[in-house]
């Protein structure tokens, strides 16, 4: 690492993006990871969808039993 770093010719901003919306990454368990992607590859989906839609399920149960 250097003692110092010129930024004289930086440009402010140069990355920002208004009314972006941050997406947290969420990282399974790998055994959970195995089962999910041998179950979306079986449903011809994504990873992304099949995780969504149990997801959406369990919030649907937790609803119906009044968890919150």
């Amino acid at each position: 690492m250097k003692d110092e770093y010129d930024f004289s010719n930086a440009t402010k901003g140069k990355f920002f993006k208004k009314n972006s919306i941050a997406q947290i990454p969420v990282y399974l368990a790998p055994e959970l990871e195995v089962y999910f992607v041998k179950l979306a590859n079986k449903k011809k989906q994504t990873l992304n969808d099949v995780v969504n839609s149990i997801l959406s399920k369990d919030i649907e149960i937790a609803e119906l039993i009044g968890v919150k």
